[in-house]
């Protein structure tokens, strides 16, 4: 039989057959002896083959065979440096969504989800939640956010769920497609997602006032069938985002301004650090680039760990 996984819990797998059927699946351990460093070989998204085996009076499944992926989502596990954790597999597009300060999205953290989005052929758009929370200082700021990643190709919408403001352009955008939500804890997944589908009625939680974080609801990523032709993957809020595999002088390709001055570069193998001639240096001092994107490409190329210092020019350093 053939399936999509629409839960990962771990150890079980909640697949749906192509007669909609769910079933609960094991995997094979051959799965974890294939040099597969990920923290979960299969994950939602993933079009399996299992075989239905009678256990007393239930019939379990096995997954012996995970399909091609188009395309998945992967960062460093947190507690295990040397894995990596796949978020999701097959997605036609991704939403992050970003918070001012109820929780703060910083930059490094968006600037890592696009690097890794954009190596793994998946589309984002950047949706700037709870937009009638915001007072005058802060929607500039969200303004200033915007004009950084339109202008570099991204697509970029004002919306809030509690006020259903621009719930249309979501959905017009997830209609016919596999997407998924992605972003801290607190920044407002499960309930935008309730008020894009009032019927899912998933569980929320508000936000600790003492530290502005996000409290967890969702705990592992699970997808939905919506009722206008879309499938949605709700997934855990992320903390941090650690990047994967990524050459370094092939990180500057997956930042499309930096992409799109590199030929204009002295050096072929120009990685915008030292060399003289540099055209994205030269953009740099000329304003055409955001400081606070270069700010990430050097967090990343230089392996640092997700700073919550770099914002952009116009917040100021926490302490």
């Amino acid at each position: 039989m053939t399936g999509i996984v629409y839960k990962s819990t771990g150890s079980w797998y909640h697949v749906k057959s192509k007669d909609g059927t769910f079933h609960q699946c094991r995997i094979k351990g051959k799965f974890r002896m294939k040099g597969i460093k990920s923290t979960n070989p299969v994950s939602v998204g993933d079009v399996v083959d299992f075989d239905l085996e009678k256990k007393g009076d239930d019939e379990i499944g096995i997954i012996n065979n995970i399909h091609e992926r188009k395309n998945f989502i992967i960062r460093k596990s947190v507690n295990l440096s040397k894995q990596t954790h796949i978020i999701a597999a097959n997605i036609d597009v991704a939403f992050l969504l970003i918070t001012i300060n109820n929780p703060p999205t910083f930059t490094t953290f968006i600037d890592r989800f696009l690097v890794t989005a954009r190596a793994y052929r998946i589309d984002v758009v950047l949706v700037f939640n709870k937009i009638d929370t915001y007072q005058i200082e802060e929607r500039a700021e969200i303004l200033y956010l915007k004009d950084i990643y339109e202008k570099i190709g991204y697509r970029c919408i004002e919306v809030s769920a509690k006020e259903r403001i621009k719930l249309d352009k979501v959905k017009e955008i997830m209609t016919d497609k596999t997407s998924m939500f992605s972003g801290h804890s607190g920044v407002g997944k499960t309930t935008l997602l309730n008020a894009i589908e009032p019927t899912l009625d998933l569980k929320t939680k508000e936000i600790s006032d003492q530290h502005k974080q996000g409290q967890h609801t969702t705990t592992f990523a699970e997808m939905f069938d919506l009722s206008f032709n879309a499938k949605i993957i709700d997934t855990p809020g992320i903390k941090g985002f650690g990047i994967v595999d990524i050459d370094k002088y092939e990180l500057g390709d997956y930042f499309p301004e930096f992409f799109a001055l590199k030929q204009d570069c002295k050096f072929n193998d120009c990685i915008h650090v030292k060399e003289p001639k540099c055209a994205v240096k030269e953009a740099l001092d000329a304003e055409e680039i955001a400081w606070s994107r270069y700010k990430s490409y050097l967090q990343i190329l230089e392996g640092e760990e997700e700073s919550e210092h770099y914002r952009t020019d116009i917040w100021e350093e926490e302490d």
